[in-house]
């Protein structure tokens, strides 16, 4: 058996053939990247041998840190049965089990689970669901999107079309479906002077005039992640759900980043009391383990696609590994978590260590604004804390920031200006000191 390679030799490799999302490749290795070996808790442990603090959770998946027995033995149990099987004609014994579990927590309403792979795809089934059900029920105008000026959808030609990020999105323009644009019910950045009451004016006027033509409101509840970790006012969701009832629109929450415990409940939506038409799931719900999504309708969406076989109702989408067994397993016993281990309830003294670390994060000069939810926050930086300017893109001062952080062993990752903060459900005390001293210090030697 040969020698493992060195980081060196791997590093060569990787810079040979590896294209890595959202990266420029022409600075790959200027930027010094980390080969991870392995895991323990909430820590990555690189080929060196150094640890380090998982604190975007893997890029918002980990839920109860990395090599969880509870996780590990429920994926291997079910590769002693099967590793995969198809949905396309068969079914399976995790994916119905995982589906009955969703439809006893997701809101009451929410019925039917379709899964696919990557929260990307959640959405553009969610997306084309809607556009469908209205040309099934006799609607067929009823065609057109409503979305944030900022949202994040995912990557897939529809999740990006209802997305609304000029710097990812812009150089696709002419590959996508055009969308109504709102205004982002922003605080922070907001251009008028009440951001819940003209939002929901804006909203309701569009609505009005042309529900006629629309056939769902797509939304990340409370929090739009990838935008920037953006807050919305409390009451904005509800209220947005109602407007969507009186005018007939189908409601679509996008809960991939936020679902699974994020926000300290276990979807978003239960904050506000809101039951969508169509609801995203994917990121947490294997706890981080394996690519699973899922979006869940109500009857009345469902009941739409019923029909004889020479109507053509069917829903003519799908993927290979829709439902596989293994990543159903491991999301079952995910959630199984939740409840032994009252993940929700041992969040909160973290929490509270997080407010207090980050109410000091909040005064320093170049610290614009702290936002948090849960466990999502963002640390938007600014020149000017009096006019809110911006560092320009070419800066890279959130990246620097980051990379400041490293000194700590804590892992970043940030969103332009706003470094984020996305630490798995089982952080300790400790290392919520840790990760807010350790965000403090990379700020003030950075700025």
């Amino acid at each position: 058996m040969s020698d493992p390679m060195t980081t060196t030799e791997l590093l060569a490799l990787d810079a040979a053939h590896v294209w890595h999302p959202f990266t420029q490749m022409q600075g790959w290795l200027a930027d010094q990247p980390l080969i991870i070996d392995r895991s323990e808790g909430n820590w990555l442990i690189d080929t060196d041998g150094q640890r380090w603090l998982d604190a975007i959770s893997s890029l918002w998946v980990t839920v109860h840190g990395h090599h969880k027995r509870e996780l590990d033995d429920a994926v291997r149990a079910q590769l002693d049965k099967v590793a995969h099987s198809t949905l396309l004609g068969q079914a399976s014994v995790p994916s119905i089990e995982l589906a009955a579990k969703l439809v006893s927590l997701a809101p009451k309403g929410l019925t039917r689970v379709f899964y696919s792979d990557s929260g990307s795809t959640s959405v553009e089934i969610a997306v084309k669901m809607a556009y469908q059900y209205w040309q099934l029920v006799g609607r067929p105008r009823k065609q057109r999107f409503v979305a944030l000026q900022e949202a994040y959808h995912g990557d897939t030609i529809g999740s990006v079309s209802v997305g609304g990020m000029e710097l990812f999105h812009e150089r696709f323009r002419h590959l996508l479906f055009a969308v109504e644009r709102v205004a982002t019910p922003h605080a922070y950045r907001w251009k008028g002077v009440d951001p819940l009451e003209e939002s929901l004016a804006e909203i309701e006027a569009l609505l009005a005039a042309k529900h006629d033509e629309l056939a769902g409101f797509v939304v990340e509840p409370l929090v739009q992640g990838a935008a920037g970790m953006l807050m919305q006012p409390a009451g904005w969701l509800r209220r947005v759900a109602e407007l969507c009832r009186r005018y007939d629109v189908l409601l679509i929450v996008d809960e991939v980043a936020t679902g699974f415990g994020r926000t300290g409940t276990l979807f978003a939506v239960e904050q506000e009391g809101v039951t969508p038409d169509l609801m995203c799931v994917a990121k947490g719900l294997t706890g981080g383990y394996l690519p699973l999504a899922a979006t869940l309708a109500n009857e009345r969406v469902y009941q739409a696609f019923l029909g004889r076989f020479d109507e053509a109702k069917t829903f003519f989408h799908g993927h290979t590994y829709t439902g596989n067994p293994l990543a159903c397993a491991a999301a079952l016993a995910n959630l199984s978590l939740f409840e032994t281990e009252r993940t929700l309830e041992r969040m909160k003294p973290v929490e509270a260590v997080l407010a207090q670390g980050l109410a000091e994060v909040a005064t320093l000069p170049h610290v614009g604004d702290v936002r948090r939810r849960g466990f999502m926050v963002g640390i938007e930086l600014v020149k000017d804390r009096a006019t809110k300017e911006e560092y320009g893109f070419a800066e890279r001062l959130g990246f620097r920031v980051c990379q400041a952080a490293r000194q700590h062993r804590v892992l970043l990752r940030p969103l332009g200006n706003v470094v984020v903060l996305m630490p798995p459900l089982s952080l300790t005390v400790e290392e919520a000191r840790l990760l807010t001293d350790a965000v403090r210090d990379a700020i003030v030697r950075t700025t």
